[in-house]
């Protein structure tokens, strides 16, 4: 990743997909003096480290960015110094995630079994989704609630629209826990589990937001797959302030 971010072209093709996420190749050929196999190649290497991410819509193929790595790097590193450098890269992440449909990608050394039932179990989910449990029977048509039982606190609910074990998860959700994000409505989640090797793909993808939607309803996730990774192939929780806030 650090190589990756060390060319200028990479860093601005990063910066332009902040400033509008979801572009296809061609747009992003418009915005720079280079061909177009110029583009690809610097987006090749920013999907090899993992800072971009695509998915194809209808013969489309569309590129976004994806803040996870960095999330990774701050928890591992960053949060031990002073608070003005958390300040600092709390303020990147803030413009790094865009509203609209979001995509996050995340490698984890487990199985999809593992991870499967990481995410659909819900004393496990609490331990890396701010101490909020997540509780359903994950039937197709089944609901969602999101809540912390110990406070009786109700963060949110949703219903379970696909359910494919261990490959792919998808419900709708909706925020709770104030007025401002209540207001939002529903949105869709999608998990994706692909093995690798020894490893699991995760790919998260957070959509049907409306335009300029409330920024909380998905900037926890790379917070959530960062806590979620950690648990899986350490046991040890996180400590960053969002992942203890209901612990």
């Amino acid at each position: 990743m650090f190589k990756a971010l060390a060319d200028p072209t990479r860093r601005d093709l990063l910066d332009e997909l902040f400033r509008e996420d979801g572009q296809t190749l061609g747009m992003l050929e418009e915005r720079f003096s280079m061909s177009r196999f110029g583009v690809m190649k610097h987006l090749k290497q920013l999907e090899v480290a993992g800072l971009v991410v695509t998915r194809r819509r209808g013969r489309e193929k569309l590129h976004f960015l994806n803040p996870v790595p960095i999330r990774l790097i701050h928890d591992r590193w960053v949060s031990k110094y002073s608070e003005p450098w958390v300040a600092g890269l709390s303020e990147i992440k803030e413009r790094l995630e865009r509203p609209m449909e979001k995509v996050y990608e995340i490698f984890i050394k487990t199985t999809p079994e593992r991870l499967w039932e990481a995410i659909v179990d819900p004393e496990i989910r609490a331990k890396y989704n701010f101490g909020a449990a997540v509780n359903s029977d994950w039937k197709v048509g089944s609901p969602i609630s999101v809540d912390v039982a110990k406070h009786d606190v109700h963060l949110g609910e949703g219903e379970v629209l696909v359910v494919d074990p261990p490959r792919r998860l998808v419900h709708t959700m909706a925020a709770l826990w104030d007025d401002d994000v209540r207001a939002e409505g529903f949105s869709r989640v999608t998990w994706e589990i692909e093995q690798v090797g020894d490893s699991c793909h995760l790919t998260l993808t957070h959509d049907q937001l409306r335009e300029g939607a409330n920024a909380q309803i998905f900037g926890g996730w790379p917070m959530v797959l960062s806590g979620l990774k950690t648990w899986l192939e350490t046991g040890e929780l996180l400590t960053t302030p969002g992942s203890i806030m209901y612990a």
